[in-house]
C-alpha cells in the first residue's frame, strides 16, 4: 500500500485539526520512512521476486519497523515528540500517533505475512497484494472517502477547497507513477526512491497549510 495510507491523515486532520497536516502525513508512512533508512542500512532486508502475483516485493526481514512492538513503538514516540517537541494538545499528539499505528493496520490487509506479532514471532498479512486490482480499488477508495471528509472539514473552516484536490490529484497521480514504475533491486537506490517521495509529499502538505484562506464574501 502506497496513497492508501495518507487516507489516515486526512481522516484524522477532519477529526482533529490542532495538528499540521504535515504532521499526519508524515506520521502515516513514519513506518515507511524509518524502513527506507534501515534497508538503505543493511539492517532490514528485501529481494525482489518475479514470480509473486501483484508486488514483486519479498519484504522477508524488518521486526524494527513493521513488527506490531516495533510499530507500537514508532507511534507512542511520534505522539511524544509532536506533544512535547511542538506543544500540541494531548488529544491532538494522540491523533498523530494513531496516524503512525494506521500504517501497520492497512499494511495487514494487503501484506503477505511478513509483520511480525512480537520481534522473531508468528508473521501475519492478508495477502491482498495477490490481488492487484482490489488492492488498487482498496487505496484508491480509501483516500477518496477520507479526501471528501478533509475537504469537508476545510470548507467548514473557512478554506480553500481547491487545495485538497490538488493534494488529491497528486497523491493518484503518485500512486499511477508507482504502479507503472520498476521494482529497484537496489535497497540504496529503494529506498532514497521512498524517502524522496514521502519528504515530498510531507513538503506539499506543509505548503497547503499555509496558504491563505478562502475569500469570505
Amino acid at each position: 500500500m502506497f496513497v492508501g495510507h495518507y487516507s489516515a491523515a486526512l481522516a484524522a486532520k477532519a477529526a482533529e485539526p490542532r495538528a499540521p497536516l504535515w504532521t499526519y502525513v508524515i506520521g502515516c508512512q513514519l513506518l515507511d520512512v524509518a524502513w527506507a533508512g534501515l534497508v538503505m542500512g543493511g539492517v532490514e532486508k528485501l529481494r525482489i521476486d518475479p514470480s509473486l502475483p501483484g508486488s514483486s516485493l519479498d519484504l522477508y526481514q524488518m521486526p524494527y519497523t513493521h513488527s506490531l512492538p516495533g510499530a507500537l513503538a514508532w507511534s507512542a514516540a511520534a505522539a511524544l515528540a509532536v506533544r512535547f517537541g511542538m506543544k500540541l494538545p494531548v488529544r491532538a499528539a494522540a491523533f498523530v500517533g494513531l496516524a503512525v499505528f494506521s500504517h501497520w493496520i492497512l499494511d495487514l490487509a494487503v501484506h503477505r505475512p511478513d509483520l511480525e506479532l512480537w520481534f522473531g514471532g508468528t508473521k501475519v498479512g492478508l495477502g491482498l497484494w495477490n490481488h492487484p486490482v482490489p488492492e488498487e480499488a482498496l487505496e484508491i477508495g480509501l483516500l477518496a472517502v477520507a479526501g471528501v471528509f478533509w475537504a469537508g472539514w476545510r470548507v467548514r473552516d473557512g478554506r480553500s477547497v481547491w487545495p485538497a484536490g490538488l493534494f488529491l490529484t497528486l497523491l493518484v497521480v503518485l500512486q499511477i507513477y508507482a504502479m507503472g514504475a520498476e521494482t529497484s533491486v537496489d535497497p540504496v537506490g529503494m529506498g532514497l526512491t521512498a524517502l524522496a517521495a514521502y519528504l515530498a509529499v510531507g513538503l506539499v502538505a506543509w505548503l497547503i497549510e499555509r496558504g491563505p484562506p478562502a475569500p469570505t464574501g
